[in-house]
């Protein structure tokens, strides 16, 4: 089974999610180019599956590295912008169900269960 290349689920995750970067909100038109970054980064064992990407702004990609997901997501909120906690909570648990049918991900698995338990006790709401 061939898997989608880059500019594929790129497009994918936009049809999924809307137009606007994860972490800032910023609308991904024009200026503001699209990149899709891995919410479970690859050198914690992420692979590189929809379920895994998400489409983010160059600036916020660039700048959140290898981060743990919560943890940019908490540095944003404490810049004044306006992540979607929702749509964080909804990649990561897509992930967690998609491990669970695929298998593997051994590396992935414990940093997935660690960042949605943290997300789920700062963020009720998202649960």
């Amino acid at each position: 089974m061939r898997q989608p290349g880059r500019r594929e689920r790129l497009d994918a995750a936009r049809e999924r999610d809307g137009d606007a970067c994860l972490w800032c909100a910023r609308p991904l038109t024009g200026a503001v180019a699209a990149t899709t970054d891995h919410v479970v980064p690859k050198v914690k064992g992420g692979p590189s599956w929809l379920e895994n990407e998400v489409a983010a702004c160059r600036r916020c990609n660039g700048e959140r590295g290898n981060r743990g997901a919560v943890d940019w997501l908490e540095e944003c909120e404490r810049r004044g912008w306006s992540p979607d906690v929702a749509r964080l909570e909804r990649v990561l648990a897509s992930l967690a169900a998609a491990i669970v049918e695929r298998g593997g991900q051994r590396r992935a698995r414990p940093h997935l269960d660690a960042q949605l338990r943290r997300l789920r006790k700062r963020h009720p709401a998202a649960a």
